[in-house]
C-alpha cells in the first residue's frame, strides 16, 4: 500500500481560463435559491467550500476533511472574504475556480472566483491554518506541504529564479 503523500498536479486537472489553477463546478438546485429566487449567499461559501477541498485533496492526497482522527495534522478555514457580483439563478452552472495565494509559515490563502457562462458572480478568498488535532492547537505547515503550496502558488518559482 503506498503511503499518501505530496504530489504535482494530475495532468487532467481542469484550469480555468481566468487564471484560477482548479475549476470545480456545480449546478444550482432548488433548494440552493432564497427568497428572491437567486442562490442564497450562504450556499456561494458551500460552493467555495467544496471546491476548496476537491482541490486540496488533488494537491495533498493525505489530508482527507472526512477524517481527521486518521491524521492528527490537517488545516482549517480561518477566515472568508467575499464579494459578490452578480445574482446567479436556478440551473444555472457556477464554474467555481480556486488557486493558492499568499503562503506563510502557519497559513495560505485560497483565492476563488465563480462564474457562469465567463460571468463574474462572486470573488474572494479563504485563509487557511495548520491545525494540530492532537493538541486542539494552530501548528505551522509541514516543510513539504509548505513548498507545495508555494509551488502551486507561483511564489516558490519567484523565489528560485531571484535566488
Amino acid at each position: 500500500m503506498r503511503r499518501p503523500g505530496l504530489r504535482a498536479p494530475r495532468p487532467h486537472r481542469r484550469q480555468g481560463e481566468h487564471g484560477m489553477s482548479y475549476v470545480h463546478s456545480e449546478r444550482v438546485r432548488f433548494g440552493d435559491l432564497d427568497a428572491n429566487r437567486h442562490l442564497n449567499n450562504v450556499v456561494f461559501l458551500r460552493y467555495f467550500e467544496t471546491a476548496r477541498i476537491a482541490y486540496l485533496r488533488e494537491l495533498v492526497p493525505g489530508h482527507d476533511p472526512s477524517n481527521p482522527q486518521t491524521d492528527e495534522y490537517g488545516v482549517i478555514f480561518a477566515e472568508c472574504h467575499i464579494n459578490y457580483r452578480s445574482p446567479v439563478r436556478f440551473d444555472e452552472q457556477v464554474d467555481v475556480g480556486c488557486s493558492i495565494g499568499t503562503v506563510r509559515r502557519s497559513s495560505f490563502r485560497v483565492q476563488f472566483e465563480m462564474r457562469v457562462d465567463g460571468r463574474l458572480v462572486a470573488e474572494g478568498y479563504g485563509v487557511l491554518v495548520g491545525f494540530d488535532y492532537t493538541s486542539d492547537s494552530a501548528r505551522q505547515l509541514p516543510q513539504e506541504l509548505h513548498d507545495r503550496l508555494l509551488q502551486e502558488s507561483g511564489e516558490g518559482e519567484q523565489a528560485a529564479a531571484g535566488a
